[in-house]
Parts: C-alpha cells; structure tokens; sequence
C-alpha cells in the first residue's frame, strides 16, 4: 500500500502481513515473538499484541503437552488482558482522541460493547449520558441497512451481489433490497421501512461506498 490509494469492496481490512519462517516450529515461533516485539506500527490500533499474546500462550507454543488451541479458544480459555490501545505521540492530534464511552451494540444476533467517543450518538459530550436506542431487528431476520428518512443507504463500502427488487416495487419493513458483499461476507440490506421504492442506482456488480443511497422508500400513498 502507498499513501493515498483507495481499498475497494474486494478485499479486507488488511494491509500488511508478517510472515515467519523457520527449521522447527518452535524456532519460528520464537522468530515470531521477536519480530512481533519489534514492529511498531503508528497512528492506528492494530492486532500485533494480540499476536504477540497468543504466540506466546503456553496453549498456542506449550513447552511439551499437546496443541490446546481450537475454534473457540478465543471465547472460552484466552484471558485478555491486553491494555485498550491508547494513541502516543504525533497520534494524539488525531481527530479521534479525546473522552470515550463504552456501549452495548447488537450484531447478528450478538451483543458487543465497543468503544466510541463520547459525543457520537448521544447527543452531547457528556461520558455519562445514555447509548442511543439500538434498533429493532428486521423481522427476516436480515441486516437493516443505515437509514435516513426515506433513504436506504448502504452501511459499509462493498460490492452488490443482488438486487431483490425493482424500481416502483412495493416492499414492507424487513424486506430484502438487496444483497453487498464486503470483507468476503454476504450482508443483506432491508428495507426500514414499507413503501414505494423508487430511484434504485444499485446493480449488481458495482461497488459501493459506506453512506452511499441504494433507495429511496417512499409512502405508497405518495406515489
């Protein structure tokens, strides 16, 4: 990657990888810890200690025993204790430092606390005030796309891989519109609410941004 190129919907998050290699695991393993120790990457939180802490549990490189690490050791026997990443340096001028506020969101069916700052969402600064209401799922059980007013926008930058329905269709809350592929996962957006849809730009194969208007969801009495 080189300052200023654009990610599209194709690929993921990731922008850099650290491969190590060795004669032995064990020798790779311990080139890892130290090349982990390392790295320094500025500006952003990334998931090098957590790297670290996990090629250097005794479940993920045990002295003797066996392997202990399995698709649910995360959930059920790591203990995280690794510190909230905090910004140092030139990396407390970013726009993003200042007081935070920790909330419960629901994701697919999930409860998740995540940290934002204090002034998203809540209508004021304040570290105390209250989470914004989460909102109701769709009954499809669908991901309900990012919503204002009438619009339905898209909540994340990816690429359609459906579309469920055609200009002037009548649909109801909860209705499939259409299908974005992001990070190699398939998201369904639905409809926020029952009307009219109208001013469809979504086609299948084009990318799209994060915030960007699949529709407009009119009353049915409007049009």
């Amino acid at each position: 990657m080189e300052q200023g190129d654009v990610i599209s919907g194709n690929f993921d998050s990731m922008l850099s990888k650290l491969i190590v290699t060795g004669a032995t695991r064990t020798q790779a393993l311990q080139r890892s810890r130290r090349a982990l120790e390392e790295m320094v990457v500025e500006g952003i939180p990334t998931v090098i200690p957590f790297d670290l802490a996990v090629v250097s549990n005794p479940d993920f490189a045990p002295a003797e025993g066996p392997f202990k690490v399995h698709t649910r050791w995360i959930e059920t026997a790591f203990v995280n204790d690794i510190p909230a990443w905090t910004p140092t340096g030139t990396d407390t001028e970013t726009p993003d430092a200042g007081e935070r506020q920790r909330v419960v969101v629901e994701v697919g069916g999930k409860r998740l606390e995540v940290v934002l700052p204090a002034s998203l969402g809540t209508g004021g600064g304040s570290a105390g005030a209250k989470p914004a209401k989460t909102k109701k799922r769709a009954r499809s059980g669908g991901a309900v796309a990012a919503a204002s007013g009438n619009a339905l926008t898209s909540p994340m930058q990816g690429t359609i891989v459906k579309v469920a329905v055609g200009e002037g269709d009548l649909v109801a809350e909860g209705d499939l519109v259409v299908v974005l592929e992001a990070m190699k996962m398939e998201q369904p957006l639905t409809a926020h609410r029952t009307g009219i849809v109208i001013g469809l730009t979504a086609a299948a194969g084009e990318t799209v941004s994060a915030g960007a208007v699949i529709a407009l969801i009119e009353d049915a009495a409007a049009e």
